[in-house]
C-alpha cells in the first residue's frame, strides 16, 4: 500500500515517516506540509517527494498518514478520504464534534478504512492487559499522565495547541480513554476541576456503573513526571506496566499492519474515525464539566 506523510514537524517524520519507510509491506511515497522548505526538506531525507501539492500527492497513493494539530486534520482527512485514501488519523480526530462527525461521514461515503493511532493500543503489552482485564470484574480504574511538555529538551515545546489552557485534557486524554473504555466501558458522564497549575482533573462514570479517574498535565516539573495506568476489580489492582523498549515508531508501524488490514477486509477497527469522534464527545463533556464545576453527560 502506498502512503503518504501528511505533516512536517518533529512527530511526522520521527515517528509517521520512519515507521513507513522501514515498514516491509507498506510503501512511503510522499511528504506533505504546509511549509514548502520543511516539507522539500522530509522528504529529502526520506528519498521521497516533499511537496505542497496535497491533490497530486493524493492522487498517486492508497492511504495517508496524518500528523498534523486536531484543528487542521478534520479538513485534510475529508480531502484525502474524499479522493478515495484509506485513513491513519492522529489524536484527538478533532477539537469539536461537528469537525469529528466530517470526518466520519467522509470515510463512510468513500468507503474507505480508518484508524486512529493512540500509541499504547498498538503496543503488545496493553493487548495482554485488556485481555486480561476482560476476564475480570472491574469495578474502577485510573490515568495518571504527568507531562513536562514545555520542558526545554521536550519535542513538543513549540507546539501552538498544546499550549491551549484545555491542551491536556484533548492531548493526553485520547490515551487515556484508549485504555479505560475498552476495560471498564463506554463513558457515560464526566465531572472534574482544574488545579491551579493547570492540572485537569477528571471522574468518568461509565455504562455499569463503574468509574475512573484521569489525572493530567503538561507543566509537570521533570521530576514529577511520568505516567500511570491501572484497573481494579475482583482480580485486584491490574497495573498496565511500561513496556521495555518500547517505541512510538514500532506502535506505528503496527497502526500501519492493522489499517492495511482493514482496507483489504473492509471490516471497522476498534479505533477507527467513529471511536475517534466518540472520544471527542466524551473530551468535549469532560471539557464542559471541568469549565461549569459540574456534572456533563456524554
Amino acid at each position: 500500500m502506498r502512503f503518504a506523510v501528511l505533516g512536517s514537524g518533529f512527530w511526522a517524520t520521527e515517528v509517521h515517516a520512519a515507521s513507513l519507510a522501514g515498514h516491509p509491506d507498506a510503501e512511503l511515497v510522499g511528504i506533505w506540509g504546509r511549509d514548502a522548505e520543511k516539507a522539500a526538506a522530509a522528504g529529502a531525507r526520506y528519498d521521497v517527494r516533499g511537496t505542497t501539492d496535497l491533490d497530486a500527492l493524493l492522487a498517486d497513493v492508497d492511504a495517508v498518514s496524518i500528523s498534523l494539530p486536531p484543528s487542521v486534520q478534520p479538513d485534510l482527512a475529508v480531502r484525502a478520504a474524499q479522493a478515495g485514501c484509506h485513513l491513519l488519523l492522529e489524536k484527538p480526530v478533532a477539537l469539536s464534534v461537528a469537525d469529528a462527525d466530517r470526518v466520519v461521514a467522509a470515510t463512510t461515503a468513500a468507503g474507505v478504512a480508518s484508524v486512529v493511532f493512540l500509541t499504547y493500543r498498538f503496543r503488545t503489552s496493553t493487548t495482554a492487559w485488556l485481555e486480561q482485564a476482560g476476564r475480570s470484574h472491574l469495578v474502577g480504574g485510573s490515568v495518571t499522565w504527568l507531562a513536562s511538555t514545555f520542558a526545554a529538551d521536550s519535542p513538543f515545546r513549540g507546539s501552538v495547541w498544546r499550549a491551549e489552557p484545555g491542551a491536556p485534557l484533548w492531548d493526553l486524554g485520547p490515551h487515556a480513554l484508549s485504555l479505560l473504555e475498552p476495560a471498564l466501558g463506554p463513558a457515560v458522564s464526566a465531572v472534574g476541576a482544574r488545579a491551579a497549575d493547570g492540572t485537569v482533573n477528571v471522574v468518568l462514570e461509565h455504562e455499569g456503573g463503574a468509574t475512573s479517574t484521569l489525572t493530567l498535565s503538561a507543566s509537570a516539573s521533570t521530576l514529577s513526571a511520568g505516567e500511570e495506568f491501572w484497573v481494579h476489580g475482583d482480580a485486584g489492582r491490574l497495573v498496565l506496566l511500561p513496556e521495555a523498549g518500547a517505541t512510538a515508531h514500532e506502535a506505528h508501524a503496527v497502526a500501519v499492519t492493522e489499517l492495511q488490514a482493514a482496507a483489504l477486509t473492509g471490516g471497522a477497527h476498534p479505533c477507527d474515525a467513529a471511536y475517534g469522534a466518540r472520544q471527542v464527545r466524551v473530551l468535549a463533556a469532560a471539557q464542559d464539566a471541568v469549565a461549569a464545576g459540574a456534572r456533563r453527560t456524554v
